[in-house]
């Protein structure tokens, strides 16, 4: 690697790394979606690293960097903090080369990395309640163990792994004309720039975090390097208080912008990619399609390459972002009413619900409650919807047929 500090990572350490790699990584799919394209007004291909080995793109970095490693340095084992993704990658990585590793993941880390990550051979420590706190304990680790430390994204090594994927994007897009690249603490999109700005300037390097972990947003904005006191998002894979010195100087000089997107915004991007182009997104894979859907990047008419990072999310998150996007698109509805408590009132308010075609996923007809008068009984259903207007339909339906009815 470059010793300089402007050409921390040079186009020759990426193309070296991407051979490097070769029959070890996955080049990933570059897919047109006209879904998004339409929904954005831009022709969106996405970069789809949710289908790399180890389920992200943080693979490329990690293997790139054991491969730099001397016979000594190797012998010593490694050592890594990490959120899940980059965990994942060395422990993979490890594993291929023979190497003992060791990961510290924070304690709320998801139940899926944590038992991805041993699978893979790795030695998992949880310490701390996110990314920074696991990062100060693998460095206590390392200065006990002399283990060597592969950082998560602030190293040459790690970065110029990480670039390839810019090489792939331009490979089969040479049109190219922006780039959308989600950031936590800036190895992905410092890699891809350096990538992509070497072998065509004029393209425009984009980068979104989410609106609770900000940190490189924030550092950008005022010249130097700041820390954040928190950082709380539902992507967790670049919930990172504190951005690398090495990558906010390359982000310095070759990114055009970062913007940020709320948990709002990046959960629907999950979804709509869940149900239209039948992808898996973590959080941290989605960020980029958020913001293009949101309008922040201001692109219109552009040939625009948006990376889905990775794919790595619990199954409990899923079904939790799911319930909630179809309660907000009208497609799910809880409602209250109160019935006499006689033989058929159940079945008339359920016939008059089947009138209006909705679906019913559940009842609970209770008539114990200390609330509900005697000889009645309350009635809470749940009902899959076509959309806002159909729950509205329903209701009124409802009403006009004497019930009073309360939606929860």
């Amino acid at each position: 690697m470059s010793d300089t500090h402007e050409q921390a990572v040079s186009l020759e350490d990426i193309v070296e790394a991407r051979q490097s790699m070769q029959g070890v990584v996955h080049q990933t799919p570059l897919d047109l979606s006209a879904t998004f394209s339409a929904l954005t007004g831009n022709r969106v291909y996405l970069k789809t690293e949710n289908w790399q080995k180890t389920g992200s793109f943080k693979i490329r970095g990690a293997f790139n960097k054991l491969r730099c490693l001397s016979a000594e340095e190797r012998s010593r084992g490694v050592i890594a903090a990490s959120a899940g993704n980059h965990a994942q990658g060395v422990a993979y990585a490890a594993a291929q080369a023979g190497i003992k590793a060791s990961v510290v993941m924070p304690v709320g880390a998801p139940v899926s990395k944590v038992m991805a990550t041993k699978g893979y051979g790795a030695r998992v420590i949880l310490a701390g309640e996110g990314y920074d706190a696991a990062y100060r304990r693998a460095v206590e680790l390392q200065q006990e163990t002399g283990a060597t430390f592969v950082h998560a994204f602030d190293d040459q090594a790690v970065i110029a792994g990480q670039g390839t994927i810019g090489l792939e994007i331009l490979e089969v897009l040479p049109e190219l004309e922006a780039v959308v690249v989600p950031v936590g603490g800036g190895g992905l999109i410092s890699g891809v720039a350096t990538a992509i700005k070497t072998l065509k300037p004029d393209v425009k390097i984009l980068g979104v975090q989410a609106d609770g972990a900000a940190s490189m947003a924030v550092s950008v904005r005022e010249g130097a390097i700041r820390e954040l006191p928190q950082a709380g998002t539902i992507a967790d894979g670049i919930a990172v208080k504190r951005p690398g010195s090495l990558t906010f100087s390359i982000i310095q000089g070759l990114v055009d912008d970062i913007v940020t997107v709320p948990d709002e915004d990046i959960t629907t991007a999950i979804l709509m990619l869940l149900e239209r182009s039948k992808m898996i997104a973590e959080g941290a894979g989605a960020v980029a399609l958020a913001a293009l859907l949101t309008g922040r990047l201001g692109l219109s008419g552009k040939r625009v390459a948006a990376i889905v990072s990775g794919g790595n999310i619990d199954v409990h998150v899923i079904s939790q972002i799911i319930e909630r996007g179809l309660v907000k698109a009208g497609r799910f509805v809880s409602m209250r009413t109160v019935l006499l408590d006689r033989p058929g009132a159940l079945g008339r308010l359920l016939s008059l619900v089947a009138s209006a075609q909705a679906n019913v996923i559940s009842i609970t007809h209770d008539r114990t409650k200390p609330n509900v008068p005697i000889r009645q009984a309350e009635v809470v259903l749940s009902l899959e919807t076509r959309d806002s207007e159909h729950i509205n339909q329903i209701m009124e339906l409802l009403v006009r047929e004497g019930y009073c009815v309360e939606r929860l």
